[in-house]
Protein backbone atom coordinates (compact mmCIF):
# COMPACT_ATOMS: atom_id res chain seq x y z
CA UNK A 1 0.00 0.00 0.00
CA UNK A 2 1.59 3.08 -1.24
CA UNK A 3 1.28 6.73 1.39
CA UNK A 4 1.56 10.02 0.82
CA UNK A 5 4.21 11.98 2.89
CA UNK A 6 4.59 15.26 1.85
CA UNK A 7 6.56 18.10 2.91
CA UNK A 8 5.46 20.11 6.21
CA UNK A 9 4.84 18.14 8.67
CA UNK A 10 5.91 19.57 12.07
CA UNK A 11 4.37 22.73 10.87
CA UNK A 12 1.22 24.69 12.62
CA UNK A 13 -1.61 24.25 9.80
CA UNK A 14 -2.66 27.44 8.69
CA UNK A 15 -3.91 27.50 5.19
CA UNK A 16 -6.59 25.80 3.37
CA UNK A 17 -7.85 25.93 0.33
CA UNK A 18 -11.38 24.81 -0.58
CA UNK A 19 -12.36 24.68 -4.64
CA UNK A 20 -16.31 23.61 -5.36
CA UNK A 21 -17.55 23.03 -8.96
CA UNK A 22 -21.43 22.99 -10.03
CA UNK A 23 -23.00 19.66 -11.33
CA UNK A 24 -19.64 17.87 -12.11
CA UNK A 25 -20.43 14.00 -11.76
CA UNK A 26 -17.64 11.75 -10.19
CA UNK A 27 -17.71 9.95 -12.77
CA UNK A 28 -16.58 12.75 -15.39
CA UNK A 29 -12.86 12.61 -14.38
CA UNK A 30 -10.36 11.15 -17.05
CA UNK A 31 -7.98 10.11 -14.43
CA UNK A 32 -10.70 7.60 -12.51
CA UNK A 33 -11.59 6.29 -15.71
CA UNK A 34 -14.15 8.37 -17.76
CA UNK A 35 -13.56 7.05 -21.59
CA UNK A 36 -13.62 10.66 -23.22
CA UNK A 37 -14.05 13.37 -20.98
CA UNK A 38 -10.58 14.88 -20.71
CA UNK A 39 -9.23 16.23 -16.85
CA UNK A 40 -5.77 16.40 -16.90
CA UNK A 41 -5.21 19.33 -14.11
CA UNK A 42 -7.26 17.56 -12.00
CA UNK A 43 -5.37 14.06 -12.80
CA UNK A 44 -2.09 15.67 -12.36
CA UNK A 45 -3.61 17.28 -9.02
CA UNK A 46 -4.43 13.35 -8.03
CA UNK A 47 -0.77 12.42 -8.55
CA UNK A 48 0.22 14.14 -5.39
CA UNK A 49 -3.23 13.67 -3.35
CA UNK A 50 -5.74 11.08 -1.86
CA UNK A 51 -8.81 10.48 -4.50
CA UNK A 52 -11.59 9.28 -2.75
CA UNK A 53 -13.48 6.78 -5.17
CA UNK A 54 -16.63 6.42 -3.19
CA UNK A 55 -18.03 10.12 -2.61
CA UNK A 56 -21.40 11.39 -2.65
CA UNK A 57 -23.55 14.77 -2.30
CA UNK A 58 -25.58 14.88 0.50
CA UNK A 59 -28.35 15.84 -1.60
CA UNK A 60 -28.40 16.17 -5.16
CA UNK A 61 -29.34 19.77 -5.99
CA UNK A 62 -27.93 22.82 -4.83
CA UNK A 63 -28.77 24.30 -2.15
CA UNK A 64 -29.69 20.94 0.60
CA UNK A 65 -26.00 20.30 -0.99
CA UNK A 66 -24.43 23.14 -0.05
CA UNK A 67 -26.47 23.67 3.36
CA UNK A 68 -25.05 20.23 4.22
CA UNK A 69 -21.55 20.99 3.39
CA UNK A 70 -21.64 24.25 5.33
CA UNK A 71 -23.35 23.31 8.28
CA UNK A 72 -22.25 19.66 8.30
CA UNK A 73 -25.81 18.36 9.06
CA UNK A 74 -27.75 16.45 6.50
CA UNK A 75 -31.02 18.45 4.80
CA UNK A 76 -33.64 16.87 6.62
CA UNK A 77 -31.82 18.19 10.10
CA UNK A 78 -31.41 21.47 8.61
CA UNK A 79 -34.75 21.80 6.72
CA UNK A 80 -33.04 23.15 3.29
CA UNK A 81 -35.20 20.96 1.49
CA UNK A 82 -35.06 22.70 -1.76
CA UNK A 83 -33.79 25.25 -3.89
CA UNK A 84 -36.10 27.86 -2.33
CA UNK A 85 -35.11 27.27 1.34
CA UNK A 86 -31.30 28.71 1.17
CA UNK A 87 -29.14 28.19 4.05
CA UNK A 88 -29.08 31.53 6.40
CA UNK A 89 -26.31 30.63 8.74
CA UNK A 90 -28.63 28.62 11.05
CA UNK A 91 -27.37 25.92 12.15
CA UNK A 92 -23.81 27.23 12.73
CA UNK A 93 -21.11 25.75 10.87
CA UNK A 94 -17.59 24.94 9.86
CA UNK A 95 -17.55 28.36 8.98
CA UNK A 96 -18.56 29.77 11.91
CA UNK A 97 -16.12 27.72 14.34
CA UNK A 98 -13.30 28.66 12.47
CA UNK A 99 -13.94 32.46 12.55
CA UNK A 100 -14.64 31.92 16.02
CA UNK A 101 -11.11 30.87 16.13
CA UNK A 102 -9.51 33.55 14.71
CA UNK A 103 -9.06 32.23 10.89
CA UNK A 104 -10.05 34.20 8.00
CA UNK A 105 -12.83 32.33 6.22
CA UNK A 106 -13.15 34.07 2.75
CA UNK A 107 -15.57 32.87 -0.17
CA UNK A 108 -15.45 33.93 -3.94
CA UNK A 109 -17.86 32.52 -6.10
CA UNK A 110 -21.30 31.00 -6.32
CA UNK A 111 -22.66 30.32 -2.45
CA UNK A 112 -26.64 30.30 -3.28
CA UNK A 113 -27.03 31.03 -0.18
CA UNK A 114 -30.40 33.75 0.80
CA UNK A 115 -27.91 36.87 0.66
CA UNK A 116 -24.80 38.05 1.82
CA UNK A 117 -25.75 39.97 4.66
CA UNK A 118 -26.86 36.54 6.53
CA UNK A 119 -24.22 35.35 9.06
CA UNK A 120 -22.80 32.54 7.45
CA UNK A 121 -19.53 32.47 9.24
CA UNK A 122 -17.55 34.21 6.15
CA UNK A 123 -15.46 36.98 7.27
CA UNK A 124 -16.14 37.93 4.16
CA UNK A 125 -17.98 37.21 0.00
CA UNK A 126 -16.18 38.11 -2.79
CA UNK A 127 -18.21 37.84 -6.51
CA UNK A 128 -20.95 36.29 -4.79
CA UNK A 129 -23.76 34.27 -6.12
CA UNK A 130 -27.41 33.84 -4.67
CA UNK A 131 -30.74 32.81 -4.68
CA UNK A 132 -32.96 34.86 -6.74
CA UNK A 133 -34.64 37.51 -4.88
CA UNK A 134 -33.49 35.97 -1.57
CA UNK A 135 -35.89 33.38 -2.33
CA UNK A 136 -34.89 31.31 -5.09
CA UNK A 137 -36.91 28.33 -6.59
CA UNK A 138 -40.50 28.28 -5.54
CA UNK A 139 -41.83 26.07 -8.13
CA UNK A 140 -39.81 23.52 -6.78
CA UNK A 141 -41.76 23.41 -4.05
CA UNK A 142 -44.81 22.41 -5.88
CA UNK A 143 -44.94 18.90 -5.69
CA UNK A 144 -48.33 16.27 -5.42
CA UNK A 145 -48.90 16.49 -7.98
CA UNK A 146 -46.21 17.51 -9.90
CA UNK A 147 -45.84 20.85 -12.12
CA UNK A 148 -44.82 21.11 -15.97
CA UNK A 149 -41.51 23.18 -15.60
CA UNK A 150 -42.26 24.80 -18.92
CA UNK A 151 -38.79 27.04 -18.15
CA UNK A 152 -36.81 23.83 -18.46
CA UNK A 153 -37.58 23.55 -22.33
CA UNK A 154 -35.13 26.20 -22.64
CA UNK A 155 -32.57 23.39 -21.85
CA UNK A 156 -31.88 22.21 -25.14
CA UNK A 157 -31.87 25.83 -26.71
CA UNK A 158 -28.75 26.38 -24.34
CA UNK A 159 -26.38 23.65 -26.02
CA UNK A 160 -23.67 24.94 -28.22
CA UNK A 161 -20.29 26.88 -28.57
CA UNK A 162 -19.62 29.83 -27.43
CA UNK A 163 -19.56 31.90 -23.69
CA UNK A 164 -21.74 32.85 -21.29
CA UNK A 165 -23.02 34.32 -18.29
CA UNK A 166 -21.60 31.75 -16.63
CA UNK A 167 -18.64 31.23 -18.49
CA UNK A 168 -17.46 35.09 -18.20
CA UNK A 169 -18.09 34.31 -14.10
CA UNK A 170 -16.19 31.43 -13.95
CA UNK A 171 -13.45 33.60 -15.30
CA UNK A 172 -13.71 36.28 -12.75
CA UNK A 173 -13.86 33.83 -9.97
CA UNK A 174 -10.50 31.88 -10.82
CA UNK A 175 -8.72 35.71 -11.59
CA UNK A 176 -10.19 36.86 -8.03
CA UNK A 177 -9.52 33.42 -6.42
CA UNK A 178 -5.72 33.20 -7.79
CA UNK A 179 -4.93 36.95 -7.44
CA UNK A 180 -5.96 36.00 -3.63
CA UNK A 181 -4.08 33.13 -2.79
CA UNK A 182 -0.74 35.35 -4.32
CA UNK A 183 -2.06 38.45 -1.83
CA UNK A 184 -2.17 36.53 0.86
CA UNK A 185 0.28 34.19 0.59
CA UNK A 186 2.54 35.62 3.42
CA UNK A 187 0.34 36.19 5.61
CA UNK A 188 0.92 35.57 9.29
CA UNK A 189 -3.28 35.25 10.45
CA UNK A 190 -4.45 31.36 9.34
CA UNK A 191 -6.79 31.32 6.23
CA UNK A 192 -8.85 29.46 4.52
CA UNK A 193 -10.32 30.46 0.69
CA UNK A 194 -13.41 28.69 -0.77
CA UNK A 195 -13.24 28.83 -4.63
CA UNK A 196 -16.72 28.28 -5.73
CA UNK A 197 -17.48 27.35 -9.88
CA UNK A 198 -20.82 27.13 -11.73
CA UNK A 199 -19.52 25.07 -14.46
CA UNK A 200 -19.94 22.20 -15.80
CA UNK A 201 -23.62 23.67 -14.90
CA UNK A 202 -25.76 24.23 -17.63
CA UNK A 203 -26.73 26.04 -19.93
CA UNK A 204 -24.71 23.74 -21.62
CA UNK A 205 -22.02 26.52 -23.85
CA UNK A 206 -18.84 25.81 -23.95
CA UNK A 207 -16.02 28.00 -24.71
CA UNK A 208 -14.32 26.75 -27.96
CA UNK A 209 -11.16 26.26 -27.42
CA UNK A 210 -11.76 23.81 -24.81
CA UNK A 211 -14.99 21.94 -27.36
CA UNK A 212 -12.24 21.80 -29.60
CA UNK A 213 -10.86 19.08 -27.44
CA UNK A 214 -13.71 16.79 -28.53
CA UNK A 215 -15.38 15.32 -31.49
CA UNK A 216 -18.87 14.40 -31.89
CA UNK A 217 -17.90 11.12 -33.51
CA UNK A 218 -16.26 9.96 -30.68
CA UNK A 219 -19.32 10.97 -28.47
CA UNK A 220 -20.94 7.42 -27.27
CA UNK A 221 -24.68 7.85 -26.30
CA UNK A 222 -25.72 8.14 -22.99
CA UNK A 223 -26.75 4.31 -21.70
CA UNK A 224 -30.81 3.64 -22.10
CA UNK A 225 -31.23 7.25 -23.80
CA UNK A 226 -34.12 5.91 -25.50
CA UNK A 227 -37.47 5.20 -24.16
CA UNK A 228 -37.51 1.17 -25.88
CA UNK A 229 -34.26 0.73 -24.00
CA UNK A 230 -35.72 1.45 -20.30
CA UNK A 231 -38.27 -2.05 -20.23
CA UNK A 232 -38.49 -1.49 -16.60
CA UNK A 233 -38.80 2.29 -16.08
CA UNK A 234 -38.39 3.59 -12.35
CA UNK A 235 -41.82 6.02 -11.79
CA UNK A 236 -39.75 8.17 -9.88
CA UNK A 237 -37.31 8.83 -13.14
CA UNK A 238 -40.77 8.93 -15.47
CA UNK A 239 -42.29 11.78 -12.99
CA UNK A 240 -38.97 13.52 -12.88
CA UNK A 241 -38.73 13.26 -16.94
CA UNK A 242 -42.59 14.54 -17.09
CA UNK A 243 -42.00 17.45 -14.74
CA UNK A 244 -39.11 18.98 -16.81
CA UNK A 245 -40.37 18.19 -20.32
CA UNK A 246 -37.48 17.75 -21.82
CA UNK A 247 -37.20 14.62 -23.15
CA UNK A 248 -39.48 14.33 -25.97
CA UNK A 249 -37.35 17.56 -27.53
CA UNK A 250 -34.02 15.35 -27.06
CA UNK A 251 -34.74 12.27 -28.76
CA UNK A 252 -32.48 13.14 -31.48
CA UNK A 253 -28.94 11.36 -31.05
CA UNK A 254 -26.86 14.51 -32.38
CA UNK A 255 -28.53 16.53 -30.21
CA UNK A 256 -27.82 14.36 -27.72
CA UNK A 257 -23.92 13.77 -28.19
CA UNK A 258 -24.11 18.22 -29.07
CA UNK A 259 -25.27 18.36 -25.61
CA UNK A 260 -22.32 15.35 -23.88
CA UNK A 261 -19.75 17.19 -26.28
CA UNK A 262 -20.92 20.78 -24.51
CA UNK A 263 -20.73 18.73 -21.02
CA UNK A 264 -17.57 17.92 -21.16
CA UNK A 265 -15.58 20.74 -22.40
CA UNK A 266 -17.01 22.55 -19.43
CA UNK A 267 -15.63 20.24 -17.72
CA UNK A 268 -12.42 20.48 -18.96
CA UNK A 269 -12.93 24.36 -18.91
CA UNK A 270 -13.40 23.89 -14.93
CA UNK A 271 -10.31 21.76 -15.15
CA UNK A 272 -8.33 24.06 -16.59
CA UNK A 273 -9.67 27.09 -14.01
CA UNK A 274 -8.54 24.45 -10.79
CA UNK A 275 -5.39 23.97 -12.34
CA UNK A 276 -4.60 27.86 -12.85
CA UNK A 277 -5.30 27.79 -9.11
CA UNK A 278 -2.74 24.75 -8.35
CA UNK A 279 -0.58 27.00 -10.42
CA UNK A 280 -0.93 30.17 -8.30
CA UNK A 281 -0.50 27.74 -4.96
CA UNK A 282 2.98 26.55 -5.99
CA UNK A 283 3.98 30.22 -7.42
CA UNK A 284 2.97 31.14 -4.09
CA UNK A 285 5.22 28.89 -1.67
CA UNK A 286 2.23 26.97 -0.69
CA UNK A 287 1.97 23.55 -2.23
CA UNK A 288 3.90 22.69 1.35
CA UNK A 289 1.59 23.89 3.28
CA UNK A 290 -1.88 24.42 2.04
CA UNK A 291 -5.01 21.77 2.58
CA UNK A 292 -6.25 21.86 -1.37
CA UNK A 293 -9.82 19.94 -1.72
CA UNK A 294 -11.32 19.79 -4.51
CA UNK A 295 -14.77 18.45 -5.12
CA UNK A 296 -18.58 19.06 -6.20
CA UNK A 297 -21.86 20.36 -4.85
CA UNK A 298 -23.29 17.03 -7.09
CA UNK A 299 -23.08 15.67 -10.59
CA UNK A 300 -25.38 15.34 -13.67
CA UNK A 301 -27.17 12.21 -14.99
CA UNK A 302 -25.31 12.84 -18.61
CA UNK A 303 -28.76 11.95 -20.46
CA UNK A 304 -28.53 8.66 -18.99
CA UNK A 305 -31.90 6.88 -18.94
CA UNK A 306 -33.24 10.21 -20.58
CA UNK A 307 -32.34 12.48 -17.89
CA UNK A 308 -30.29 15.31 -17.83
CA UNK A 309 -29.32 17.52 -14.97
CA UNK A 310 -29.13 16.26 -11.09
CA UNK A 311 -32.24 15.13 -8.86
CA UNK A 312 -31.37 11.69 -8.67
CA UNK A 313 -29.49 8.90 -6.69
CA UNK A 314 -28.00 7.16 -9.44
CA UNK A 315 -24.56 7.47 -9.67
CA UNK A 316 -23.91 10.16 -12.94
CA UNK A 317 -26.08 12.15 -10.41
CA UNK A 318 -25.08 11.47 -7.01
CA UNK A 319 -21.59 11.19 -7.14
CA UNK A 320 -19.09 14.26 -6.76
CA UNK A 321 -15.02 14.72 -7.70
CA UNK A 322 -13.68 14.35 -4.01
CA UNK A 323 -9.75 15.02 -3.96
CA UNK A 324 -7.46 16.04 -1.14
CA UNK A 325 -3.73 17.54 -0.93
CA UNK A 326 -2.62 17.67 3.17
CA UNK A 327 0.70 18.06 3.10
CA UNK A 328 2.29 16.46 6.44
CA UNK A 329 0.08 13.97 6.76
CA UNK A 330 0.36 10.30 5.81
CA UNK A 331 -2.49 9.49 3.60
CA UNK A 332 -3.21 7.05 1.34
CA UNK A 333 -3.40 8.00 -2.75
CA UNK A 334 -6.89 6.05 -3.39
CA UNK A 335 -9.69 5.96 -0.64
CA UNK A 336 -12.69 3.50 -1.54
CA UNK A 337 -14.31 3.85 2.05
CA UNK A 338 -17.68 5.89 1.21
CA UNK A 339 -17.66 9.63 2.23
CA UNK A 340 -19.66 12.11 1.63
CA UNK A 341 -19.94 16.27 1.17
CA UNK A 342 -20.64 16.31 5.70
CA UNK A 343 -17.14 15.14 5.43
CA UNK A 344 -15.61 18.08 4.50
CA UNK A 345 -16.24 20.27 7.55
CA UNK A 346 -14.62 18.05 10.04
CA UNK A 347 -11.75 17.93 7.58
CA UNK A 348 -11.24 21.33 7.95
CA UNK A 349 -11.91 21.47 11.67
CA UNK A 350 -9.10 19.28 11.90
CA UNK A 351 -7.08 20.87 10.05
CA UNK A 352 -6.44 23.92 11.70
CA UNK A 353 -6.79 21.78 15.10
CA UNK A 354 -10.26 22.32 16.09
CA UNK A 355 -12.28 19.61 17.53
CA UNK A 356 -15.63 18.17 15.10
CA UNK A 357 -19.16 18.93 17.36
CA UNK A 358 -20.48 15.70 18.45
CA UNK A 359 -23.87 15.94 16.81
CA UNK A 360 -22.55 16.15 13.11
CA UNK A 361 -22.48 12.80 11.19
CA UNK A 362 -19.65 13.35 9.67
CA UNK A 363 -15.63 12.69 10.11
CA UNK A 364 -12.07 14.05 8.86
CA UNK A 365 -11.22 13.05 5.87
CA UNK A 366 -8.12 13.19 6.97
CA UNK A 367 -8.54 9.99 9.21
CA UNK A 368 -10.65 8.65 6.64
CA UNK A 369 -7.48 8.62 3.81
CA UNK A 370 -5.10 7.77 6.34
CA UNK A 371 -7.01 4.65 7.86
CA UNK A 372 -7.67 1.57 6.04
CA UNK A 373 -10.71 1.65 3.63
CA UNK A 374 -13.21 0.46 5.60
CA UNK A 375 -16.25 -0.83 2.96
CA UNK A 376 -18.78 -1.21 5.45
CA UNK A 377 -19.30 2.81 6.01
CA UNK A 378 -22.85 4.33 5.61
CA UNK A 379 -23.18 7.45 3.35
CA UNK A 380 -26.75 9.29 3.06
CA UNK A 381 -28.12 11.41 0.38
CA UNK A 382 -31.59 12.85 0.41
CA UNK A 383 -34.15 14.52 -2.40
CA UNK A 384 -36.96 16.08 -1.59
CA UNK A 385 -37.26 19.09 -4.64
CA UNK A 386 -37.81 19.66 -7.66
CA UNK A 387 -39.18 16.99 -10.05
CA UNK A 388 -39.21 14.55 -7.14
CA UNK A 389 -42.80 12.77 -6.80
CA UNK A 390 -42.02 11.63 -3.63
CA UNK A 391 -38.89 11.81 -0.82
CA UNK A 392 -35.86 9.89 -2.31
CA UNK A 393 -33.07 8.40 0.28
CA UNK A 394 -30.04 6.85 -0.75
CA UNK A 395 -27.94 4.52 1.44
CA UNK A 396 -24.45 3.08 0.33
CA UNK A 397 -22.60 0.56 2.43
CA UNK A 398 -19.95 -1.29 0.91
CA UNK A 399 -20.88 -2.31 -3.04
CA UNK A 400 -24.44 -2.20 -1.92
CA UNK A 401 -26.70 0.91 -3.20
CA UNK A 402 -30.36 1.06 -1.51
CA UNK A 403 -32.09 3.91 -3.12
CA UNK A 404 -35.59 3.98 -0.92
CA UNK A 405 -38.22 6.10 -2.51
CA UNK A 406 -41.46 6.48 0.13
CA UNK A 407 -44.31 5.00 -1.17
CA UNK A 408 -42.71 3.73 -4.56
CA UNK A 409 -40.96 0.43 -4.90
CA UNK A 410 -37.41 0.61 -3.58
CA UNK A 411 -33.89 0.17 -6.28
CA UNK A 412 -30.78 -2.14 -4.98
CA UNK A 413 -27.77 -2.15 -6.86
CA UNK A 414 -24.20 -3.95 -6.66
CA UNK A 415 -21.88 -1.56 -7.65
CA UNK A 416 -19.19 -3.53 -7.52
CA UNK A 417 -20.70 -6.29 -10.10
CA UNK A 418 -23.10 -3.45 -11.83
CA UNK A 419 -21.33 0.17 -11.77
CA UNK A 420 -23.86 0.53 -14.36
CA UNK A 421 -26.82 0.51 -12.02
CA UNK A 422 -28.72 -1.79 -15.29
CA UNK A 423 -29.76 -4.50 -12.41
CA UNK A 424 -32.36 -3.74 -9.89
CA UNK A 425 -31.99 -6.42 -7.57
CA UNK A 426 -34.71 -4.75 -5.24
CA UNK A 427 -37.96 -7.32 -6.43
CA UNK A 428 -35.66 -10.58 -6.21
CA UNK A 429 -36.18 -12.71 -3.41
CA UNK A 430 -33.39 -13.76 -2.43
CA UNK A 431 -32.18 -9.97 -2.15
CA UNK A 432 -35.05 -9.42 0.16
CA UNK A 433 -32.71 -10.01 3.33
CA UNK A 434 -30.05 -7.26 2.00
CA UNK A 435 -33.06 -4.60 1.24
CA UNK A 436 -34.54 -5.09 4.57
CA UNK A 437 -31.02 -5.06 6.01
CA UNK A 438 -29.88 -1.81 4.54
CA UNK A 439 -33.37 -0.48 5.23
CA UNK A 440 -33.12 -0.81 9.22
CA UNK A 441 -29.80 0.76 8.49
CA UNK A 442 -31.52 3.77 6.72
CA UNK A 443 -33.83 4.18 9.49
CA UNK A 444 -30.96 4.56 12.20
CA UNK A 445 -30.53 8.34 10.18
CA UNK A 446 -33.65 9.13 9.24
CA UNK A 447 -37.16 8.01 9.25
CA UNK A 448 -38.30 8.02 5.52
CA UNK A 449 -41.96 8.60 6.07
CA UNK A 450 -41.03 11.06 8.92
CA UNK A 451 -38.74 13.03 6.93
CA UNK A 452 -41.16 13.20 3.76
CA UNK A 453 -44.17 14.38 5.70
CA UNK A 454 -41.93 16.87 7.44
CA UNK A 455 -40.50 17.94 3.65
CA UNK A 456 -44.03 18.54 1.93
CA UNK A 457 -45.79 20.59 5.09
CA UNK A 458 -42.86 22.77 5.04
CA UNK A 459 -43.29 23.14 1.14
CA UNK A 460 -46.68 23.69 0.98
CA UNK A 461 -46.44 26.42 3.65
CA UNK A 462 -44.12 27.74 1.55
CA UNK A 463 -46.33 27.81 -1.39
CA UNK A 464 -49.55 29.18 0.25
CA UNK A 465 -47.09 32.14 1.46
CA UNK A 466 -45.90 32.90 -1.60
CA UNK A 467 -49.75 33.27 -3.20
CA UNK A 468 -50.79 29.21 -3.42
CA UNK A 469 -50.10 26.91 -5.68
CA UNK A 470 -51.66 28.52 -8.98
CA UNK A 471 -49.85 31.63 -8.56
CA UNK A 472 -46.70 29.65 -8.46
CA UNK A 473 -46.90 27.82 -11.40
CA UNK A 474 -48.18 30.93 -13.35
CA UNK A 475 -45.21 32.54 -12.68
CA UNK A 476 -43.01 29.84 -13.33
CA UNK A 477 -39.68 29.34 -12.96
CA UNK A 478 -36.41 30.82 -14.27
CA UNK A 479 -34.06 27.44 -14.82
CA UNK A 480 -30.51 28.09 -13.40
CA UNK A 481 -29.83 30.75 -11.01
CA UNK A 482 -28.25 33.55 -13.10
CA UNK A 483 -24.99 34.75 -13.19
CA UNK A 484 -24.40 38.43 -10.58
CA UNK A 485 -26.07 41.04 -12.22
CA UNK A 486 -28.09 39.07 -14.65
CA UNK A 487 -31.95 39.34 -14.13
CA UNK A 488 -33.93 36.17 -14.18
CA UNK A 489 -36.50 35.39 -16.63
CA UNK A 490 -39.60 33.40 -15.72
CA UNK A 491 -41.30 31.48 -17.63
Amino acid sequence: MSIHKQQGAGKKSRVAIVVMSDEHSGLAVSGQGHPWIKTPFIDEFARGASAFTAAYTNSPICIPARAAFTSGRYAHQTRNWDNAMPYTGEPRGWTHLLGDAGIDVTSIGKLHFRNEHDDTGFTRQLLPMHVVEGQGDVLGSVREPLPVRHKAKAFVKEIGIGESSYTAYDRSVAQASTEWIAEHAGSDKPWLLFASFVAPHFPLIAPEEFAKKYRLEDIPLPKRCHPEDRPTDHPFDAALRACFAQEPMLFDDDLRRRALLSYGALCSFMDWHFGQLCKAIEASGLADEALVIYTADHGDNMGARGLWGKSTMYEESARVPLLMRAPGRLLRPTVRTPVSLVDVGPTLLDWFGLPTPRDWPGRSLLDTAHAADDRQRCVFSEYHAAGAATGAFMLRRGNWKLIHYEGLAPQLFNLADDPEELHDLATLPEFAGTVEDLREELSRVADPSVVDAQAKADQRLLVEASGGREAVISRGGFGATPAPGIAPVFG
